[in-house]
């Protein structure tokens, strides 16, 4: 099983650093390529004449094995390490960016589905990177180091504005083939350059076990609640706001993916911050004010504040409190989880984050109406459940 030493082992501030910057350029490049569709649904749902339910699964199928896949990817993490998962789950997401080009350029609905499904790979990558960062940093610098490496989901930001982008300027397959090759570089240079820390040892139990046991633990299930609020309430905005302003505010695809990426980059801006605020005050406060904020939040955007300043102002404010959110319940899980489970414990409540950001697309979409140009259903129930993750990191979780 995973040993943690005794005696603490020293490492140096530059392997640190470079392990950090490693492992977060290879979630940034992974979570670009999960979220090639979403910044392109406007153009697919024109292509391919969908109806907004048709739309939201398109842009949420990839969510779903990026997020239940994280549950095996932070087990075999605790076996195997970053330096291994790294480089394999960046190149097995290569050829269902490929086939999504193939998809596009087919007008092919279902094998845009099928392809998307199994793009979910890149996303979880982020049960590969809290386990890897944790272990080359003091329990007292975990919330900085998780909190940088969160930073990477800013690869939706990217997607976003530049997806679009690289279709205008080099074309839709070619596009797909830049994501591809980006993939393959940095899969190189992570089993090159990145290493595993010295105070990790890899965890031969089983895998089954392993996750049961994990799943037996309190903070697992407290964290996954917290984490699908926060995070999820992120994948869902950053995947499916596209779409949402193409169909309240008639923005075209650029417009919509310029704003969006600006989302992405508050919150991923945020997230750091979350984690260093939660080292210092306690992540419980800065989850309250995380999830309590986005309530309120989301009672603002039911009544479609007009663009640019109303509806800008309120859609940083909810990117920056899922960005705080995002960081201070992961320093949560670093603080509260046993160190031989992290990896194991980490797949689980991202898992649980990941299903937070696929079901809300679903529901939208669902209940969206096209006459008004209105998802107040939708953005009630953001509400409620918002509501209920404040009220339960309050009074839900026992003091420690």
């Amino acid at each position: 099983m995973t040993t943690v030493p005794t005696t603490p082992v020293a490492v140096s501030a530059r392997a640190q650093s470079v392990n950090l910057t490693l492992a977060t350029l290879a979630f940034t490049v992974s979570f670009w390529a999960w979220n090639l569709i979403g910044p392109l649904g406007i153009r697919y749902a024109e292509d391919l004449g969908l109806s907004a339910s048709q739309k939201s699964v398109l842009v949420a199928i990839p969510i779903l094995v990026g997020s239940v896949g994280r549950i095996l990817t932070g087990a075999l993490t605790d076996r195997f390490g970053g330096r291994t998962m790294f480089p394999i789950l960046l190149i097995a997401t290569v050829p269902f960016v490929l086939l999504v080009a193939l998809g596009g350029y087919l007008d092919s609905y279902w094998l845009l589905i099928a392809a998307g499904f199994f793009l979910g790979i890149g996303g979880t990558t982020f049960a590969v990177g809290i386990p890897f960062v944790n272990s080359w940093y003091d329990p007292s610098r975990r919330g900085f180091a998780t909190g940088v490496f969160g930073a990477g989901m800013g690869g939706t930001a990217l997607s976003a504005y530049f997806t679009p982008r690289f279709v205008s300027w080099f074309g839709y397959v070619t596009t797909h083939v830049i994501i591809a090759v980006v993939l393959v570089v940095v899969a190189l240079i992570c089993r090159t350059w990145m290493r595993d820390s010295p105070r990790w040892a890899p965890n031969h139990d089983p895998v089954v076990p392993k996750l049961v046991a994990a799943a037996k633990l309190p903070v697992t299930w407290q964290m996954s609640f917290l984490y699908a609020a926060a995070f999820g309430g992120f994948v869902a905005f950053s995947t499916y706001l596209p779409t949402y302003l193409n169909d309240v505010y008639s923005l075209d695809i650029k417009a919509a993916g310029t704003r969006t990426a600006g989302f992405a980059i508050a919150a991923v801006i945020a997230r750091p911050v979350g984690g260093v605020l939660a080292d210092r005050f306690g992540p419980r406060p800065i989850t309250l004010i995380s999830c309590g904020g986005a309530a309120v939040l989301a009672i603002w955007m039911m009544t479609k504040p007009p663009l640019e300043l109303p509806a800008g102002v309120d859609f940083v404010l909810m990117a920056l409190c899922m960005g705080l959110g995002s960081g201070s319940v992961f320093t949560w899980v670093a603080q509260a989880a046993p160190a031989e489970r992290v990896g194991s414990v980490t797949g689980i409540v991202g898992a649980a984050g990941g299903l937070g950001g696929f079901f809300p697309p679903l529901v939208m979409g669902a209940t969206y109406d096209a006459v008004d140009h209105s998802y107040t259903i939708g953005l009630g129930l953001l509400v409620g459940f918002a509501a209920l993750a404040t009220l339960f990191t309050a009074f839900g979780i026992p003091r420690r």
